[in-house]
């Protein structure tokens, strides 16, 4: 490390940043009274309570229709955002808002997650469910608080059994939903819809992951393993995608090296074929110990979520987390 960032992460103007920096990078438990302040000034001071105060009565945001269209400004997107920055899931609004997006959102059929209102039978339209909107949905209710609702597990279940993780090697199934996505589900699976659905199910502690997911979660882990995070598989010596070099957050549907590492360490792995890809990260620390901000959305959400092309606390902390996972 170039320089210690701890302290510049534990300052207060950024609680959330503050609260996972205790709990994450200093192991400091959940009724230790610093970490028991920074959880509740989440809730009042900077993003989370500026999203919510422009919530609408219904628990969404935007037109109602536009859950998922309004990028990035739709209930869709808050949720996440929500989810990220540590909101409490027993506050009032913050479970109207998951209330809201089961409501729109989810495809009663199969329990994915859809991007368009089904105007006959409610919820999500059949034939807009998606693997990557279903993964970030099914993550956000969980970290919201709503794991053990039967909606959610439905969703979970629907990614145990219907997420692939390709590599050309194989033809994908006919029926739906695969036949209706060739971008998510072609003979090369969508590596963004993999992650997402791999961040969704790394979610769920370990005691109560079913067989089916611990599969899942398997092969989605190898699939990554085998492209060394951010490469061609079949060519070693290429970047799948320039994009998922440069660092950003939050991510929305897409995706990069730093958070799959982030999977993967979360979910034990310390494989050397992760090695690359943590050489790149040590790579972008500058010489206070921090990173750069280098791909954002801004001016597309609710409100701003720090600068770009300046240091960034967020990706600070997560490539740290990452970082102590790897070599501890």
């Amino acid at each position: 490390m170039n320089a210690d960032s701890t302290d510049w992460l534990l300052e207060a103007e950024n609680p959330s940043v503050r609260y996972f920096a205790l709990t994450q990078l200093l192991d400091k438990p959940q009724n230790d009274s610093e970490v028991a302040t920074a959880k509740d000034a989440i809730m009042h001071t900077g993003v989370v309570p500026t999203i919510l105060a422009k919530q609408n009565a219904d628990g969404g945001w935007e037109s109602p229709e536009k859950f998922y269209a309004a990028k990035y400004k739709g209930t869709v997107w808050q949720l996440i955002i929500l989810a990220e920055l540590g909101a409490d899931p027993t506050d009032e609004r913050v479970k109207k808002a998951c209330e809201c997006i089961l409501r729109s959102s989810q495809e009663h059929k199969s329990g994915g997650f859809s991007a368009w209102l089904s105007l006959t039978v409610g919820g999500g339209r059949y034939s807009g469910v998606l693997p990557c909107l279903t993964g970030n949905m099914v993550w956000s209710l969980i970290r919201l608080g709503f794991q053990d609702d039967e909606r959610v597990r439905r969703g979970i279940d629907w990614i145990a059994h219907y997420q692939r993780f390709d590599d050309k090697d194989t033809q994908p199934p006919k029926e739906w939903p695969y036949e209706k996505l060739p971008m998510c589900f072609g003979k090369h699976s969508c590596h963004m819809g993999a992650a997402k659905a791999l961040k969704a199910l790394s979610e769920i502690p370990i005691g109560e992951r079913s067989i089916e997911v611990k599969g899942c979660l398997e092969r989605g882990a190898e699939y990554f393993l085998k492209h060394h995070i951010y490469k061609k598989s079949h060519n070693l010596d290429r970047v799948s995608k320039p994009g998922w070099l440069r660092f950003g957050f939050p991510l929305m549907y897409q995706d990069d090296a730093l958070e799959i590492l982030g999977i993967l360490t979360k979910l034990g792995y310390k494989d050397e074929r992760m090695q690359e890809a943590i050489d790149l990260v040590l790579s972008k620390q500058d010489k206070t110990g921090r990173w750069i901000l280098e791909n954002s959305f801004n001016g597309r959400f609710q409100t701003n979520i720090e600068q770009k092309d300046k240091p960034s606390k967020w990706i600070t902390l997560n490539a740290l987390t990452v970082l102590k996972r790897f070599y501890s």
